[in-house]
């Protein structure tokens, strides 16, 4: 069951709709939030208003630098065969690094192909991550497979996981799905809207799109999910958007691996979803992810594309896509099964 969240005032009760409860906690906004949200221009205007809060004032000066530094490392990038997950004569996945932008990748594929003597002139990127985002990334060898795959992402059949470092407050969730709006505000920005506000007009004339993106707890302070389970709200809770997000400096304090599982592919959608959910990513200052923590600053986000599941195009069998999990996973990740 679902329910649509109504806009309350502050302070802000925040309801999770689950199987057999409803479950609620309490959050303040800040004052830096109110005096955007609530401004005069915001209020009338016939856009819709953005729920998650502007760009942080230290990403712009973080961002361009990390931009500068990607640039350089992409332009020494080459691909090796230890970076190939799986091959064949119409496919090839392979695990992207942080830091490097996707074109980089593409570009240094025929290198690497025409060691192989494959075809290197109809190369097209199946799906894209964000530079910051290592892991699986397809790429397609003919154009009629790269067709295929399109209309195979639009329908919504290829399945996508990812495993992202929060720092936050710890949630009283296991398993959430987010639906919200998704779209630019006025100043370019990306930005959580309702999920009420699909299919109207923002300035510059594009449209609110739906975006829906669920989320299991793997760890929490290094503990596996298993081991708080009295913690935990058991069933699956589902946030329908319909009310400012609302995050506090001092609610950083635990944290968290969670693995995301996205419906739709909207940009930035799992950083901007975990913002939402007041968990931003580590590393990730454009969503209000710390950027020092515990005495270490962090050079990007810290996102991994896990994997994808598909029907084979070509030949119609089922192919999961697994990348390794990253360095600051696998603790995490193990402390699962301890």
């Amino acid at each position: 069951m679902t329910v649509k969240l109504p806009v309350l005032q502050i302070p802000l009760i925040k309801f999770f709709v689950s199987s057999s409860r409803i479950f609620r906690h309490r959050r303040f906004i800040s004052m830096a939030s109110q005096s955007y949200f609530d401004s005069p221009t915001a209020a009338t205007t016939d856009y819709p208003i953005p729920l998650s809060p502007p760009l942080p004032a230290i990403s712009k000066d973080i961002e361009p630098n990390r931009a500068l530094t990607a640039s350089s490392k992409s332009a020494l990038f080459s691909l090796s065969r230890s970076h190939v997950i799986f091959e064949d004569e119409w496919l090839i996945a392979v695990n992207k690094p942080q830091g490097i932008y996707c074109e980089s990748v593409l570009s240094s594929l025929p290198d690497l192909l025409n060691d192989t003597g494959d075809k290197v002139s109809e190369l097209h990127l199946a799906n894209r991550l964000d530079r910051d985002t290592s892991g699986v990334m397809l790429i397609t060898k003919l154009h009629k497979v790269a067709a295929k795959f399109v209309k195979a992402f639009t329908d919504h059949k290829v399945r996508k996981t990812y495993l992202a470092f929060c720092v936050g407050l710890a949630p009283k969730w296991e398993k959430i799905t987010v639906k919200s709006g998704h779209g630019r505000s006025k100043y370019g920005a990306w930005r959580v809207y309702a999920a009420s506000d699909a299919g109207r007009k923002l300035p510059g004339g594009s449209l609110v799109k739906d975006m829906e993106t669920s989320f299991e707890v793997l760890s929490v302070n290094g503990l596996g999910c298993s081991k708080e389970v009295s913690d935990f709200q058991k069933d699956e809770a589902v946030v329908i958007v319909q009310e400012k997000s609302v995050i506090g400096c001092d609610l950083k304090k635990d944290e968290i691996l969670v693995r995301a599982s996205p419906r739709s592919g909207r940009t930035h959608q799992i950083r901007l979803h975990c913002q939402y959910l007041g968990i931003p990513i580590r590393g990730d200052v454009r969503y209000e992810g710390v950027y020092e923590w515990k005495g270490s600053r962090y050079d990007g986000h810290e996102l991994h594309a896990e994997s994808l599941y598909f029907d084979h195009p070509i030949t119609g069998k089922s192919i999961l896509l697994q990348a390794p999990p990253p360095s600051w996973a696998i603790q995490p990740l193990r402390s699962q099964f301890e």
